[in-house]
């Protein structure tokens, strides 16, 4: 497939082995919108960031400064277009060294991307040096003008599609990509599936019926999830929508989940859980709530089930991942998969059985 924009160099210096290089790793798993040529990152420069993220190569290099990008995709017969920030970090703000970084891409003459709370087009220098080079910044995450924002209306109700939520027990637990896989499930087994993207990384892997969700006013924040559900069935009627998760349940910084169960009216609910974690991520001290009473509040908030638990295996021995999965489903008589270690169809085996009783 053709990328959307071009091709791309990914910036996530010293966070690719951290959850802030989420962004990051969600462009070296999938993307439409690019063809990613490398990720910068010194601190583990020239190991495949395939190998490094999902224990298997993705052909996508990590090398050590822009220079080193820009000849690795030009020895690979690729023109780079764009540079994009692929770090995720609390509050959403940008370092001097991540400044930095944009001013060389725009001297490099590349588009620059960013999805932080911190917009590129409110530094002057920036501004004026993209324009000087012709290049375009874009702030992923910059909220939309008022009057494009929709309300929530009740139309959701017309949408005949399953509808599946991905939630989680916390945030940078790996909802966007469990997401992803379910959608590419459906697609492979032969039924027809899209995406609801509901961050920056969504939209930047090129999720077509996407907003970000934190960058809205809280008031139009379930209109614009039932509308962007909504679209999906209205302009492509597919058998199943996935609708991306936000933060955790019960997480104390970034609680999340409610609002896409009000607005999205879901018929079943996937829950990402890390069993390895044991306090919420960037918040010391605040102890996860165990994984039985999570489900409670999933299926009391949307009167649906729970229909499986999928496995962040962060930390966890990759031997053991087999049998945690079975102790657990036994343990909660809910399947318990790990959709990035063994692939996506045995989830979409048993989202299936959802099917018949979908709106």
């Amino acid at each position: 497939m053709t990328p959307i924009d071009g091709v791309a160099v990914v910036y996530c210096d010293g966070a690719f082995q951290t959850t802030n290089g989420k962004t990051a790793h969600g462009l070296v798993r999938f993307t439409d919108r690019y063809r990613v040529a490398a990720v910068i990152d010194r601190t583990c420069a020239g190991q495949d960031a395939g190998t490094l993220l999902d224990r298997g190569p993705a052909g996508i290099p990590i090398v050590g400064s822009l220079a080193e990008a820009l000849a690795t995709a030009g020895s690979a017969g690729l023109r780079t277009t764009h540079f994009v920030i692929g770090i995720a970090p609390d509050g959403g703000r940008f370092t001097e060294a991540m400044l930095a970084a944009v001013r060389e891409a725009i001297a490099a003459d590349l588009h620059v991307d960013a999805g932080l709370h911190d917009f590129l087009t409110d530094y002057e220098d920036i501004v004026a040096a993209s324009e000087a080079r012709g290049v375009r910044l874009r702030d992923v995450r910059r909220p939309p003008p008022r009057k494009e924002l929709h309300a929530f209306t009740g139309k959701i109700e017309q949408v005949t599609s399953m509808v599946v939520a991905v939630l989680g027990t916390d945030s940078a637990v790996g909802k966007r990509t469990t997401a992803w896989m379910i959608v590419h499930g459906f697609r492979a087994a032969g039924r027809t599936a899209e995406m609801v993207g509901t961050g920056q990384t969504a939209w930047l892997q090129g999720a077509r019926f996407s907003f970000v969700e934190d960058a809205l006013i809280s008031d139009f924040m379930a209109g614009e999830i039932e509308h962007a559900t909504w679209s999906a069935w209205n302009e492509e009627h597919p058998d199943v929508i996935v609708v991306e998760g936000q933060g955790g349940l019960l997480n104390p910084g970034y609680p999340g989940g409610y609002e896409i169960v009000a607005a999205a009216r879901p018929d079943v609910i996937v829950l990402q859980h890390a069993p390895a974690r044991k306090e919420y991520d960037g918040f010391p001290g605040y102890p996860i709530q165990r994984l039985p009473y999570q489900i409670d509040i999933a299926e009391r908030i949307s009167g649906k089930p729970v229909g499986a638990i999928t496995l962040n295996h962060e930390g966890l021995d990759p031997s053991e991942i087999g049998m945690i999965c079975k102790g657990m489903s036994l343990a909660l008589g809910i399947p318990v998969f790990d959709v990035v270690e063994d692939g996506p169809a045995g989830l979409v085996e048993a989202l299936s059985a959802y099917l018949p009783q979908a709106k």
